[in-house]
């Protein structure tokens, strides 16, 4: 076996379809399998892939075991001597998925390869970065990226984006991965739920030794976050605790809870700032103050340390 393509999915059924019509439409002169792990959808995504694609391998999960447990079920079901992360929003273009398994198959020393991800509109969509750092970040949630570098911060810009580099992470959407380098450094760290954990997954490749490599002739279209949206309330929580959780984990507990302060203060912040927008007279504002009241809410309620 070749490949394994591996899908997670929750409530997204009309993309999965489109998704599981990309990998039988393109990938071609390899053997592969296609496992979906289904995070107890209440939509018809089960009955949609017995449907239409009785050759996919599902696993039923009976509740939302997040992205990293999910995955690892997949991996340690599958047979493939190399595995693709695919998101459920995902849709393969051209012959990416062939070019991807011959760059592993001639480069014994890459463990992972990405590819350029691209929004349903054709446009650009950041897919690779440096990891994060104290500085990153700090920049990040004060704004004071937007003074000094370009609105991709701290993803590459297109511009940047067209040459095939090693990189330190590729996003977990699109991410073809040696079966020898998951034999090596582990699987996902199911500690992450949403969010971080291709960035630990990485994160531990590198240290390996493993290279990680931007492929941007391998594409795929993406409409991101799909799954996210349905949880807008907890989506920033949930993204904050699995940058904390990377930095506990490989900066130490000192500048964990220095990313830890400077989130919550800053939000405090954000949190006043749209309580004040909350009363103006435009309703799009007061909506989108409203959707903002509630994730800084969500986030301060939340206790990492």
């Amino acid at each position: 076996m070749d490949l394994s393509i591996l899908t997670v999915n929750w409530n997204t059924s009309d993309l999965l379809r489109r998704c599981l019509t990309s990998i039988y439409h393109t990938v071609r002169d390899l053997q592969f399998e296609v496992i979906v792990v289904d995070n107890g959808s209440t939509d018809d995504s089960i009955a949609m892939i017995e449907r239409n694609f009785p050759q996919v391998r599902l696993i039923r999960n009976p509740n939302n075991r997040g992205f990293a447990s999910a995955n690892n079920q997949a991996i340690l079901a599958s047979n493939g001597r190399h595995v693709l992360l695919l998101n459920s929003d995902a849709m393969l273009l051209d012959d990416s998925v062939q070019q991807m398994v011959k760059f592993l198959d001639q480069n014994p020393e890459t463990g992972a390869v990405g590819g350029k991800l691209l929004n349903l509109d054709g446009s650009f969509q950041f897919s690779f970065a440096d990891f994060p750092s104290l500085l990153s970040e700090i920049l990040l949630l004060t704004g004071l990226s937007r003074l000094v570098y370009p609105p991709s911060y701290p993803s590459y810009p297109e511009v940047r984006s067209q040459e095939q580099r090693v990189v330190d992470w590729v996003s977990g959407a699109f991410l073809a991965v040696r079966r020898d380098t998951i034999n090596d450094v582990g699987l996902l760290d199911e500690d992450y739920f949403m969010y971080t954990e291709e960035v630990d997954w990485c994160f531990r490749m590198r240290q390996r030794g493993w290279r990680i490599v931007y492929m941007p002739t391998v594409r795929a279209a993406h409409a991101s976050g799909a799954s996210a949206h349905q949880v807008l309330r907890h989506k920033r929580a949930q993204l904050y605790y699995s940058k904390w959780l990377f930095f506990a984990k490989h900066h130490g507990r000192h500048q964990a809870a220095v990313f830890y302060l400077l989130v919550h203060l800053i939000s405090r912040l954000k949190l006043i700032a749209w309580l004040t927008v909350s009363q103006a007279t435009s309703s799009i504002l007061r909506e989108r103050a409203r959707q903002n009241v509630a994730s800084y809410r969500t986030l301060l309620s939340s206790f990492w340390l």
